[in-house]
Formats: C-alpha cells, structure tokens, sequence
C-alpha cells in the first residue's frame, strides 16, 4: 500500500451484513477456522498437527527466538505485533501476515482466500487504542468480480499471546480476526449466488422482509437454500459467508449485482409474525412459534438470540413442566389415572435413590387429582404416578412410546419445509425415567416441538407443522395416530384449568375464548437461573416459547406466548 500505515487512525463505519444467502455451490473457498490434520500415508498426524499446533507458535517467521520471554506481551509488543500483521494483510502477503500468529498454517489459508477467493482488494486497516493485549480496529476493502465493484467496511479485533515455546508476541489467530461473522469452518467467497433470491409471502400474500421482521433472516435464508433454485428468479452476485453448518444459511455481506427473486408462499401470518417479533424483543435468547391446530400451519417464528440461530425450530433443551401435557396423555392412555383420579402432592418424592422437589412455597395435598396436581404443576405428584399401577404398570419405554405414536415426536421424519428438530423423548431407566416424565432428564424439545404439542393435545390430531405447504414440493409429513377424544377432552381440561386458576393464570388473564395452558421451567447444569417454558392455545391457535435463563414459565416465555395468542385464532 502506498499509504503509511501509521498515518490513518480514524475509524470507520461497520459495513453491511444482512443475511440473504450463498454462492454458486462450485467456486472456490478459503477454509477459515480450525486446525486441519494431514494425513501422511493414511496415517499419522503431519508435522504441523505435531509441533505447530500443539506449541501454537505459528509458522516460520514467528519462531526461532534465542531468549524465550515469558509472560503478557507488554503493550510495545502487542502495538509491533498487530502492526506488522496489518501491514502483510494489506499489501496481500498472505504468508508474512499468518508468521505473526500462533497458527500460520490457518491464518495463511484464510489470508490467502481473502484475495483469491473474496476477491477483496485495496484493504485499509485502522486500529484503535489496545486495551491491553486486544487491539480493535476497522477495515476497508474493495470487493471485485467479472467488472464489478463495490466497497466493502467492517469492524473486527484481535489478540495478541504469547507464543508457548519461543516466547515471541504473536497474534491469536480465530476466524473472526478476519471478519467478525466468521467462525471455525466459515468461508468467504464472492461469485455468483448458489440459488437465486426469494420474495417470500405471507398466507395473505404480504411480502415478508428481514428489514421488517429480522427474525425470519435465518428463515428466509434456509427457504431460499431449499426453493430458490426452483421459485423462477436468476442469481445474483454476491460476497457472503459460506457456513460450515448445513443448518445455517449462507450470510451475504455485499450484493455486487442483483438477481431476479423468485416468490415462495409460507404459511406464516404477517400479523402474528410482527406480535411474535414485538414478543421476544423484550427477552434476550428467547424463541417463540405459533401453529394453527387445525392444518399444522406455522403462523409465526421468531428469535431473539445473540447467535442468529433459530432456535425456535432447532433448539434441544429440556422443555420442563410443559411436558407433563405429554406424561398427563400417557397416565390417562395407559389407565394410570384419570384427570379427576388421585395424584398425591406430597413435600418429596423419591424415585431409584433420587429425591425430586415442588416449585419453592408449593404446599402439598395428599389428597389432590391429576387436574389439581397439573395446574399447580406439582413435580412430585407426576413422579409417583411414574411406576403406574398394580393394573397398570408403567415401563422405562411408556412415555417415549406416548411421545412418538400420538405426537408424532421424535422419530426425525418431520419435512417442515426448512432444518428442524423432531424432539426427543428417549426411553430411560434409573432417575432419568422419572425426570423426563417431568421435562427434566435426557428429554429434549424445541418451541416448534411444544406448540405441535399443544396443537395435538386440543385436536387429538397430529398435523406436523409446516411453514411452506406441503405441495410445493410434494414433502411427505410424518405420520401419528394422534389420541383418543376422551384424552384430548382431559387434557383440554387441566389446560383451561392452568390458564383460568393455575400457574398460568396471571399470564393469560384477559384472553377470552377456548383457551389453556402449561408452564415450565427446567434446571440447566451451570445455570443459577432456569430456562423459562410456556405453552398455550386460544381458538385455532397453539403457541409455545422459551427464555434461557428466564425463570418461572409465567416470568418471560408466558407473556411471549399471550402477546401472540392475542393476534387471534
């Protein structure tokens, strides 16, 4: 570069980084993110795997010292180092710049693809104050392709260690130093997109944009994986993040020319979307989906979470109490007990040397029903009934077996249209058996997976959920023999009885109509605070939601859910 690097010390603007979608599947990629084993003769580790990063001292030109410092690198050598570093970057030597990180064989790679692959140019680095061994600082870059260009402007930072075995001061070399979207795995690449761009619709033909609802940005992403090719539009050209995971659709950083989008319907409802959007903004990681009961019709799937990931669909954790919806089934189908039958509330309960407790300031009732025992959700009522009867006696395989035949869970064969998960409900033996009955344990469950839940519990009907229709690309959904209406009525039930007089009531008070509900909140190893649940349904509406971190089902994820049964049903 013919500018002095030290001159410019203004920083600059953060550039764009929507996320709309991937390049043509065949251009070439710059492998960015974790240590990459060679095999020599099929076996054995190369010699970088041995010595480079076990040492973690980069590459040639970053070792070698005679005197062997130790400890912090001082603020002269954190300065130096970033300094020479930038300096490779910008003048393209993608082999100086990754000898002053801890990993040169990554670093070169991804260097290297920066130009090769991203077709990134004219690079301009100005870094910030360190604040001691981290060094912030801006980029901008030209990107260029086939006789197009535009600018390109980002804001990153690194940090800088101290080399395990020479001692050298040496940039910590991770994917995002490069770009702060990168992760182990990504690629950038700029070329033409993998499939063209997609004018997503609503039920009622309203376009849906993540300008207007920023949650569907992962959703729209996946949508555009799956059909673009297939909507009637042409590709664009574009400079995006190429993911490592399948499940995460591409990010594009810079749109170099436009496509013609095709239109893809969903089953989604505009009004709904924007209440659920509206919903979890107020609560950090939380997820929400709404279905319509009746066709298995997704209305509205939002995310509020730092990792873009769309949790509502693909999340696994315990779902808590509101899967005793399921267990509730599973007493009444196998003759345990029914909705006003016994189902003691005692202090405790015991079940294979494990000791399970009530909600704090819960009061027992030897002498409570099912439906008493479900709208107070009573723990220790659920892990009594756990063994069944002497008539009725309950297996280590009942309630994955209610799971899987009557809801339709866990048997990964649902085609929603886009990545989801199916749930999880595993036979267990031991004090597992009794935890998940209680949504605790091996069980795992995303919101998607809750609302369908819900749906099928006040229907008696399984209706996978889908967010495309099924037509579209004549997707076969999963099979489930659903439930008896003599179980679905119980269920309605204890359901209405939650959300009239029972945990559920202050969160859905003022919502008229059929209505019901369950909370839960389900204890994480490592969490102070437990990870709020709530599922509910008004009309021909189920919704479900979940707040990591955020307490009683009725705290942050109930109020998720009322905001979104208020838009109708």
């Amino acid at each position: 570069m013919e500018t002095n690097f030290s001159e410019r010390v203004q920083k600059f603007g953060r550039g764009s980084t929507g996320r709309d979608r991937a390049m043509r599947k065949g251009a070439r990629a710059a492998v960015i993110g974790s240590v990459f084993a060679v095999m020599v003769g099929g076996a054995g580790y190369g010699a970088y795997n041995v010595v480079t990063a076990i040492s973690g001292d980069g590459g040639s030109g970053a070792s070698g010292a005679a005197a062997v410092k130790t400890g912090p690198p001082s603020s002269a050598e954190v300065k130096e180092t970033s300094r020479a570093f930038f300096a490779a970057w910008e003048k393209g030597d993608a082999a100086k710049a990754a000898s002053y990180t801890n990993y040169a064989t990554n670093a070169e790679t991804a260097l290297a693809g920066y130009r090769a692959d991203a077709h990134l140019t004219d690079v301009r680095i100005t870094p910030s104050t360190p604040s001691g061994a981290t060094v912030p600082f801006s980029v901008e870059a030209t990107v260029s392709y086939e006789g197009k260009s535009k600018p390109f402007s980002y804001d990153s930072e690194l940090s800088v260690v101290r080399g395990d075995t020479t001692g050298k001061a040496l940039v910590a070399w991770k994917p995002s130093v490069l770009h702060p979207e990168l992760k182990d795995g990504d690629t950038l690449v700029t070329g033409e997109s993998a499939s063209p761009a997609i004018e997503a619709v609503d039920r009622n033909n309203v376009v849906l944009t993540k300008e207007k609802y920023p949650s569907l940005g992962p959703i729209l992403d996946a949508l555009r994986d799956k059909y673009g090719d297939t909507a009637g539009g042409t590709p664009g050209i574009e400079l995006a993040i190429r993911h490592s995971s399948e499940e995460t659709g591409d990010t594009t950083l810079v749109t170099l020319a436009k496509g013609q989008p095709g239109k893809v319907r969903t089953t989604l409802s505009a009004t709904a979307q924007a209440a659920a959007e509206k919903a979890v903004a107020r609560y950090s990681e939380s997820s929400v989906v709404a279905v319509k009961p009746s066709t298995g019709e997704v209305l509205a799937v939002a995310n509020h979470r730092e990792d873009g990931f769309n949790a509502a669909f693909l999340g696994k954790l315990a779902p808590g109490s509101t899967m005793k919806i399921i267990t509730a089934a599973m007493f009444i189908d196998n003759g345990v007990t029914t909705m006003n039958g016994p189902a003691p509330c005692p202090d405790t309960a015991t079940w294979q040397s494990q000791t399970f407790h009530n909600l704090t300031g819960m009061k027992a009732n030897e002498g409570a029903s099912l439906a008493n025992s479900f709208a107070r959700s009573c723990n220790t009522a659920f892990v009594k009934l756990i063994d069944g009867t002497d008539k009725a006696p309950l297996t280590d395989e009942s309630l994955t077996t209610e799971a899987q035949t009557r809801f339709g869970l866990g048997q990964d064969n649902w085609k929603t249209g886009i990545p989801s998960f199916d749930g999880s409900v595993p036979a267990s033996a031991g004090s597992d058996r009794a935890a998940n009955a209680i949504g605790q344990g091996q069980v795992q469950m995303s919101p998607l997976n809750m609302a369908s839940v819900t749906a099928t519990a006040i229907t008696g009907t399984f209706r996978q959920p889908v967010i495309v229709p099924l037509k579209l690309d004549d997707r076969v959904p999963a099979q489930a023999k659903g439930l008896r209406m003599n179980t679905v009525a119980q269920l309605k039930q204890m359901m209405r009885l939650t959300a009239t007089s029972g945990t559920a009531a202050r969160v859905m008070a003022g919502l008229g109509g059929d209505l019901g509900a369950k909370t839960g909140s389900a204890e994480v190893d490592g969490q102070t605070v437990s990870n709020s649940w709530f599922t509910g349904y008004r009309n021909d509406i189920a919704a479900a939601a979940m707040t990591q971190e955020g307490g009683h089902g009725g705290d942050a994820a109930g109020p998720i859910v009322a905001a979104v049964l208020r838009t109708g049903g």
